[in-house]
C-alpha cells in the first residue's frame, strides 16, 4: 500500500500576501500548519506574494516554504508556478467576489482554470463569496465548476453559489483563522505598547469607497495601489471619503469626551491607514488615540491587540474573527456580505450589525456602542456560543483537506507530523 503513495506533493497556497493584511496572513500560517500536520513536513509549499519581505516577516520560521514574488499582472507568472506544483490550494478568503477588483476575482479564478487544464487538484479551501456583475458571475460560476473541492467559511456563501449555478463538490466549515493562536511573546502587547491607556476600545476601520481597483495607464499618486492598478476614486467618491472620516471622528470624540475611552485604531490591513491618519487628525484629543498597523504588526500582534481591547467596532471580517477567541464585545460596521453574513451565523446580525450604507449610520452606531459599553456582558453568551460553534467548524478544515489529499494519493504514515 505504502509503495503506491505519491512523493511528498509541492503545493501552491495562492492568497493575497505581501499586502500586510492581517486577516491574509493569519490565513496563510493557518493553512501551512494544516498542510505540515496532513502532509508532514516534507511537502514542499509555495506562496505567491506580491512583496516578499513583507511576507517573509510572518513565514521566515517556517521550513520548507519558498516565499516567490509575482508581478500585479499574473497571468503568466501564475502559468508557470500551476505548471511546476503538484496540487493548487486558494487560501485567500475573499475569492469569489469582485467588490476589491476583477483582477483580483481572476488571480483565483486564473489557477483553477489552468489547474484544471494541467490535470493539477484544486481546492478553495474556507473562502467567502460577495457581490459580483453579471458578467462576473457567469466567470466564476465556469471556473469554479472545474474545482475539485470548494469549502465555504459560511453557509449563505455555499448558497450563493449553488444559485449562480457551481456544482462542484462542496462543504461547509469557518474560516481557518477562528482560533489563531498569539505568540506568548505577543500576549499583553497593548498594555506594553501603550501603558498610559485603559479603558480603550477597538475601532478597526475601512474606506470602502475607494474601492475597486481597476487598471489605469496613470492616475492620481494619492489613488495608486501598484501600478497599472489605481484605486476607482472619483470626486463623490473623495467625498464620500471624508464624509466617512468625518463620522469616525464624530465617534472617537463621543469615546473620549462622554465617555472618557481611549481609541485603538486598527488598521487590519496597510491600506487603512491613511483614513485612520485622517480621523486622528481630526478629532479632539489625538493623544487619546494610538494607531495599530499591519504594516507594523503581525497577525499574532494585532490578534494580542483585538484581544485587549474592552470593545470592538470593526468594518474589517478578520476584526472580528480574531476578537472571538478574547470574547471581545464588538459591533460590526458592515459595507459589504462578509461581516452580514458572519454576524448572522454568530447570532448577532439583529442587534450588533449597523449597515454602513445607511444614512444615519453613525447615530445608530453611536447608540449601539453606548449601549454595548453599558452592558458589556449582555453579548457574552452570544458571543461564547458564537465562537464555539464557529471554532467546531473551523477544525473541520483540516479534516477535509486530508480526505481532499488523500483521494489523490498523498497519504502516507511516514509523513505525520
Amino acid at each position: 500500500m505504502e509503495a503506491l503513495m505519491k512523493p511528498a506533493p509541492r503545493v501552491l497556497l495562492v492568497g493575497y500576501n505581501g499586502a500586510n493584511n492581517t486577516g491574509a496572513e493569519a490565513r496563510v500560517v493557518a493553512a501551512i500548519d494544516d498542510l505540515r500536520a496532513v502532509l508532514g513536513p516534507d511537502a514542499r509549499l509555495t506562496v505567491p506574494t506580491l512583496n516578499p519581505a513583507n511576507t517573509r516577516r510572518y513565514l521566515h520560521d517556517r521550513p520548507n516554504v519558498e516565499v516567490v514574488p509575482i508581478p500585479t499582472v499574473y497571468f503568466l507568472a501564475m502559468r508557470n508556478l500551476v505548471r511546476r506544483h503538484d496540487l493548487i490550494l486558494l487560501v485567500e478568503g475573499s475569492v469569489y467576489m469582485d467588490s476589491w477588483s476583477s483582477m483580483l476575482l481572476w488571480y483565483f479564478l486564473w489557477p483553477t482554470r489552468l489547474a484544471h487544464a494541467y490535470g493539477k487538484p484544486c481546492a478553495a479551501y474556507a473562502v467567502d463569496v460577495g457581490t459580483a456583475s453579471a458578467a462576473n458571475r457567469r466567470h466564476i460560476r465556469r471556473e469554479a465548476n472545474k474545482t475539485d473541492l470548494i469549502i465555504t467559511r459560511t453557509y449563505a456563501a455555499a448558497e450563493t453559489l449553488r444559485e449562480w449555478g457551481v456544482t462542484a463538490p462542496m462543504d461547509v466549515t469557518a474560516d481557518t483563522a477562528v482560533g489563531f493562536p498569539v505568540d506568548v511573546p505577543d500576549q499583553g502587547l497593548l498594555t506594553r505598547e501603550w501603558p498610559q491607556a485603559s479603558r480603550v476600545i477597538g475601532l478597526s476601520m475601512v474606506d470602502f469607497y475607494r474601492f475597486p481597483a481597476v487598471i489605469r495607464p496613470w492616475g492620481r499618486a494619492a489613488d495608486r495601489y501598484r501600478w497599472p492598478f489605481y484605486f476607482a476614486h472619483s470626486r463623490a467618491g473623495r467625498e464620500a471619503s471624508a464624509r466617512l472620516a468625518r463620522g469616525y471622528t464624530q465617534t472617537v470624540d463621543g469615546l473620549s469626551d462622554a465617555l472618557d475611552r481611549n481609541v485603538a485604531l486598527i488598521c487590519m490591513e496597510e491600506l487603512d491607514e491613511p483614513l485612520a491618519r485622517r480621523v486622528q487628525a481630526g478629532i479632539r484629543h489625538p493623544e487619546r488615540t494610538r494607531i495599530f498597523c499591519a504594516r507594523d504588526y503581525n497577525a499574532s500582534q494585532m490578534t494580542a491587540v483585538l484581544g485587549e481591547v474592552e470593545a470592538l467596532v470593526t468594518a474589517r471580517y478578520h476584526g472580528s474573527v480574531l476578537a472571538l477567541r478574547g470574547l471581545r464585545p464588538q459591533l460590526a460596521f458592515g459595507h459589504d456580505l462578509r461581516l452580514k453574513t458572519l454576524y448572522q451565523e454568530l447570532g448577532l446580525y439583529v442587534d450588533y450589525f449597523i449597515d454602513a450604507h445607511a444614512p444615519d449610520r453613525f447615530d445608530v452606531l453611536n447608540t449601539a456602542l453606548d449601549g454595548l459599553l453599558a452592558q458589556p456582558d449582555s453579548q457574552l453568551p452570544r458571543l461564547r456560543q458564537g465562537y464555539e460553534d464557529q471554532l467546531a467548524r473551523a477544525h473541520r478544515n483540516r479534516a477535509l483537506l486530508a480526505r481532499f489529499v488523500a483521494e489523490h494519493g498523498w497519504t502516507a504514515p511516514a509523513w505525520a507530523a
